[in-house]
């Protein structure tokens, strides 16, 4: 049984060498609340530095007021965009043409797609084909297709922490489980043991919104710490360091 938030155990892992990223954050002000707007960048800085931070929006329209006091403070760049036609969405067309820009002009090393539209599926493979580190934003209700694009993807409601989840049971924590032990299967040596940090690597290549805090945790070593059906090994390498190896438990006869 999984014990409810154990935030004391630290920040959520990394998962991929990214902390010395130059980041592109670009924002879809039609899709995203703006009070999110402080959490989202701060959200960011875990896997680099934002180093061009536009968002894009017709600033004419009283609706993305709530935007402007922010803007300025938090030295995001407004890209101003008419809606010239009804019912197209001239914003999307914005970003894309710039993030295509930015890819061939800028030494941007990832790019950071704050959206739940997933009319960015399209443009977060393009630049993951590129060879481009893809981090996705977006509130809980984004299309599966976009968030399968991105190479990480962290939901809103997670990040303003009120998405907690504690898992008793049921179908979510048989997928859970069920995704921890096929990542184990595929790096495991031969007493069946495999090194965590990459069990996460291989999770998130298979479910970019995976993510601790889903379930209520920071970190992904006390969560499967509390899941039953996997046994950890602490391997101590010096004073400071130990490495974590999981494995799942032998059924026994």
């Amino acid at each position: 049984m999984l014990k409810k938030n154990p935030y004391s155990e630290g920040a959520i892992i990394s998962t991929t060498e990214t902390n010395d990223y130059q980041i592109a954050v670009l924002i879809d002000a039609d899709n995203i609340p703006y009070k999110s707007i402080k959490g989202i960048l701060e959200e960011v800085t875990r896997y680099g530095t934002p180093t061009i931070k536009r968002i894009y929006g017709d600033w004419t329209n009283q609706r993305l007021n709530g935007w402007k006091p922010l803007l300025l403070e938090n030295a995001i760049s407004p890209i101003q965009q008419y809606g010239y036609t009804i019912g197209k969405n001239a914003t999307d067309s914005a970003l894309i043409i710039d993030a295509m820009d930015m890819l061939y002009t800028k030494n941007i090393d990832a790019f950071c797609l704050v959206s739940s539209d997933s009319d960015f599926t399209r443009l977060a493979t393009r630049l993951r084909e590129a060879g481009k580190w893809v981090l996705g934003i977006g509130e809980t209700k984004t299309p599966s297709p976009f968030i399968a694009s991105c190479d990480k993807f962290v939901y809103i409601e997670v990040i303003e922490e009120r998405s907690k989840t504690e898992l008793r049971g049921g179908k979510d924590r048989e997928e859970l489980v069920r995704l921890i032990t096929s990542s184990i299967y595929d790096i495991a040596d031969d007493n069946g043991y495999a090194f965590l940090a990459d069990v996460g690597n291989s999770i998130m290549r298979k479910q970019p919104d995976f993510d601790p805090r889903n379930y209520g945790y920071y970190k992904l070593t006390p969560l499967v710490k509390d899941l039953d059906e996997f046994e950890i090994d602490e391997r101590k390498i010096d004073d400071s360091v130990k490495h974590v190896y999981i494995r799942k438990k032998r059924s026994k006869k």
